[in-house]
């Protein structure tokens, strides 16, 4: 009989855990309820750290981005964000609430770990960079995943912080052209990563890759990792990640020498998702003609999404003055340079300003309209009950999970069927809203 995921576990630091670990999906879709569950159920949770302030805002009643937007709001119309700054407490604040929130909350055996994107360059790519780290460290994070970046410098922000060595430090690659570089960096602070991350072209959000990205698979760049390591007598938990859809997925990269894996596509329509119940049934709804990898994102990096997400295509104004999480240490934004130029032609032209190549991520993001996801969207629909009325039932985080940690031979459990309609869901929560 073929093994499950239950038949492994994931020792780290004399500990063992349930080898699965949940992505950090940003801007709030992994929240901490979603985490939470990962670690009482003896796995790893992520939550993002992505635009942080505004996810505290929303989650622990502060006020930053309204205080940001005050200090700016007189730069709105001009076409230079350079001296759109982040306050550096307020960032640190920021995260310390998230991860701190968080960790009290915590029950169980597993933990709870902060994916930090590089990408989030804020205007101040070092220093916010660093004062997220230390907030999360601060408020006592098990651990932080580096992701959106090559982080050859990141390790030395923190390495005077006092949990330098006691919390867990991992990276996400997509070759071992990007990890040879941070394994350098990090030799030269006597502290290598706990463990890596091995993502492949089939994961959602922002590739590793070029628009090339289906000539690679994720298997081989996986042995092409762990063949390196064993190379350089490297013994580092090694976590694939993109595609791996079912438990039995899993357990063939377990048998290839995966610690644990990373999973994040099937858990977006979980109950415990940041995403609105409405956009979850898109993500039910979705054909594989429907998932597409684009350049639409400001940062440079191909992005996969739904093409039906509302928020590609628009011509919304830049609010760096509020957000400007992406702009990099010049205060830059492609987004920006694109709404300027469709401005100008407008202005001399006419018509509607609308901004085909970039989307304005933090706007669009904030408000869910940008739905990034895994090749494999389109099989949500084989993991759940369609009710009668046409949508889809929504699963639990536990009910996923356990699926992914039990089933055997590429089966997906589906659950118990209900009769409450997450139509009806949606919408009690636009009343409410």
């Amino acid at each position: 009989m073929m093994k499950m995921v239950d038949d492994f576990r994931w020792k780290l630091r004399q500990k063992e855990y349930v080898p699965i670990m949940t992505g950090g999906m940003g801007v709030d879709i992994s929240t901490a309820s979603l985490a939470l569950e990962s670690a009482r159920l003896g796995g790893i949770g992520h939550i993002s750290d992505a635009m942080g302030p505004t996810v505290s805002d929303r989650r622990y009643e502060t006020n930053f981005v309204q205080q940001k937007y005050q200090k700016y709001k007189a730069n709105t119309s001009s076409s230079n964000k350079s001296q759109v700054h982040f306050d550096l407490k307020m960032v640190e604040e920021a995260a310390f609430l998230h991860v701190d929130n968080t960790m009290n909350a915590k029950r169980g055996e597993g933990m709870i770990f902060v994916n930090c994107m590089e990408k989030l360059s804020m205007n101040n790519p070092r220093d916010t960079l660093k004062a997220r780290m230390a907030g999360a460290m601060n408020a006592g994070i098990d651990g932080i995943t580096l992701s959106a970046g090559l982080h050859l410098g990141t390790m030395a922000l923190v390495s005077d912080h006092p949990r330098f060595r006691d919390t867990f430090l991992g990276i996400i690659v997509s070759s071992v052209r990007a990890l040879r570089p941070f394994l350098k960096r990090a030799a030269k602070l006597d502290r290598m990563p706990d463990y890596i991350v091995v993502e492949g072209p089939l994961a959602g959000g922002h590739l590793g890759f070029g628009m090339d990205w289906a000539e690679y698979d994720l298997k081989t760049v996986f042995v092409e990792v762990v063949q390196f390591l064993k190379d350089n007598d490297l013994d580092i938990p090694v976590i694939p990640a993109g595609g791996i859809f079912t438990g039995s997925d899993a357990v063939e990269y377990m048998e290839l020498g995966a610690a644990a894996v990373q999973v994040a596509t099937r858990f977006t329509v979980s109950e415990e998702c940041g995403l609105p119940n409405r956009a979850k049934q898109k993500y039910f709804e979705a054909l594989e003609k429907d998932v597409v990898v684009n350049q639409v994102s400001p940062t440079g990096y191909p992005m996969r999404m739904l093409t039906n997400s509302p928020g590609i295509g628009q011509g919304i104004r830049p609010n760096c003055e509020a957000f400007g999480y992406i702009l990099d240490s010049d205060g830059h934004c492609a987004y920006v340079d694109a709404y300027n130029r469709e401005l100008e032609r407008t202005q001399k032209e006419g018509g509607k300003l609308i901004v085909e190549d970039k989307t304005c991520l933090c706007t669009q993001m904030r408000n869910f309209k940008i739905w990034t996801c895994g090749h494999y969207v389109y099989r949500l629909k084989d993991t759940t009950h369609q009710l009668e009325d046409g949508s889809y039932q929504m699963l639990t985080a536990e009910h996923i999970f356990k699926d992914y940690q039990f089933s055997r031979d590429h089966q997906v459990k589906l659950p118990e069927k209900t009769t409450i309609s997450p139509q009806t869901t949606a919408v009690a929560e636009e009343v409410a809203a």
